[in-house]
C-alpha cells in the first residue's frame, strides 16, 4: 500500500520469455455425452468447443464474443480446467494445465482467476463479504495471519470502490454492482496474472455496467493484468478488447484487431452480428447495409456438414456445405473461417 494505492505482487516466477503469450490454447475441444438409456449410454455427442485455438499475451484483453449457446463459457471453463477438455492443449506461462493433477492446478490457479456472470450466485450467502474475500487469502495462504488478512480486505474493497465496512455485510444487502465489486476483489486477492470474466456486466443496469468496465481497465493498467473477456454485447467488447474471437457453434470464425474486425468483418456471420448493433443517429442507421440471417442456429447435438455457418449464410454456394473452412489469415493479424473471405468476386469461385 503505497500513497493509499493498493500494490499486489504477482505470485511464482513465470516460465516464458517476454515475447511468448501469457495463455495459449491449440486445438481446443469439449465434448459433453448427451441423454442415456437404462444402462447410462448415451445417445449424442455435443461438440460444445470445437478445435478452438488463440492466444493472449501479457497484459491483453481478447474479446469472445457470439450468440448464447455457441460455446463461450465452455471455452472459459476448460481454460480453468473447470470442465477437463476432451482434447487440445491449454498453456498458462509455459506450463500445460490439462495434464495437471489437483496439487499443480491448486497451484496456477493463484494466477488464473474468474469473474462469474451472476455476481449473487456466485457469492456465498452465508459468509460475510469480508470472509468471501479473506477465504482464498486464508486458503493459499497468501496471507496466514488473521489480523494481516482483515487489513488486506480492506485495502481491496477500497481498491475496487468499496467502503471498508462492507466487509461487515452480506451479499444480499448490496446492489448487483457492489456484489460485482466483491467478485472482483475475490479475484484480485489471488494476485492473478489472467482473469476470464465470463459476461461480467451482462446482469447489471447500464449505468453500472460502464462502471465495472472502467473499473476493469483501471486495474489492467495498474497490475498489468490481461483479461479473456467473454460477451455478446458487441459494444461493451468494443469498448474494453485490445483483439476480438467471434465463435459460432463451437468455432471461431474470426478473430482481429478490435479496429480491423469493426470496420472491416470478414466473416458473413460476424457482419451479422455488427448490424445487428443499434447507432443513435437515426440518418446513419437508415443507410446502413442490413443482413439478415435466415433459420435458427442449429443444434449443436447435429451441426450441419461443412461450414457450421453456410444454413444461414446469405452469401454460401455448394462447396461450404461440402468442406470444413480453416481459420486463415487473410491479412497480418486477421483470420476468418471462410472459404469466401476476401474474394472480391463471389460468381467466380461458384
Amino acid at each position: 500500500m503505497r500513497d493509499g494505492t493498493l500494490t499486489i505482487e504477482r505470485a511464482g516466477a513465470s516460465t516464458t520469455t517476454p515475447s511468448a503469450p501469457l495463455l495459449e490454447v491449440r486445438h481446443l475441444v469439449k465434448q459433453f455425452t448427451i441423454g442415456g438409456g437404462m444402462l447410462g449410454r448415451g445417445h449424442g455427442i455435443v461438440r460444445a468447443v470445437d478445435d478452438v485455438s488463440f492466444s493472449i499475451a501479457r497484459g491483453e484483453t481478447l474479446g469472445l464474443v457470439g450468440e448464447s449457446g455457441c460455446g463461450k463459457t465452455t471455452t472459459g471453463r476448460a481454460i480453468l480446467q473447470l470442465d477437463r477438455p476432451t482434447s487440445g492443449q491449454v498453456l498458462f506461462e509455459g506450463r500445460e494445465l490439462t495434464t495437471l493433477d489437483d496439487a499443480g492446478l491448486r497451484e496456477m490457479r493463484r494466477r488464473i482467476q474468474v469473474i462469474f456472470q451472476d455476481p449473487y450466485s456466485s457469492l456465498n450467502p452465508r459468509m460475510t463479504v469480508g470472509q468471501i474475500i479473506a477465504e482464498p487469502l486464508a486458503v493459499h495462504r497468501i496471507v496466514p495471519e488473521r489480523a494481516a488478512r482483515a487489513a488486506r480486505v480492506r485495502r481491496l474493497l477500497q481498491r475496487v470502490g468499496l467502503l471498508p465496512q462492507h466487509a461487515a455485510r452480506y451479499p444480499h444487502e448490496l446492489s448487483g454492482g457492489q456484489r460485482q465489486r466483491v467478485g472482483v476483489a475475490r479475484a484480485l486477492a489471488m494476485e492473478p496474472s489472467l482473469i476470464v470474466c465470463d459476461e461480467p456486466v451482462s446482469a447489471l443496469d447500464v449505468s453500472i455496467q460502464a462502471q465495472i468496465i472502467n473499473l476493469l481497465e483501471d486495474l489492467q493498467q495498474e497490475l498489468g493484468l490481461a483479461y479473456l473477456f467473454i460477451a455478446h454485447d458487441l459494444a461493451v467488447v468494443r469498448h474494453i478488447s485490445d483483439r476480438i474471437a467471434v465463435m459460432y457453434l463451437g468455432k471461431i470464425v474470426e478473430i482481429a484487431d478490435r479496429r480491423a474486425l469493426y470496420e472491416d468483418p470478414q466473416h458473413p456471420y460476424t457482419k451479422a452480428l455488427l448490424a445487428a448493433v443499434p447507432i443513435p443517429d437515426p440518418e446513419l442507421e437508415a443507410q446502413r447495409e442490413r443482413v439478415v440471417l435466415g433459420g435458427e442456429v442449429p443444434s449443436p447435438l447435429f451441426p450441419p456438414s461443412g461450414c457450421v455457418f453456410h444454413p444461414r449464410c446469405p452469401i454460401a454456394i455448394d462447396r461450404c456445405s461440402r468442406e470444413v473452412p480453416a481459420l486463415r489469415e487473410l491479412r497480418s493479424g486477421h483470420e476468418a473461417a471462410c472459404l469466401l473471405a476476401g474474394l472480391t468476386a463471389r460468381s467466380d469461385h461458384e
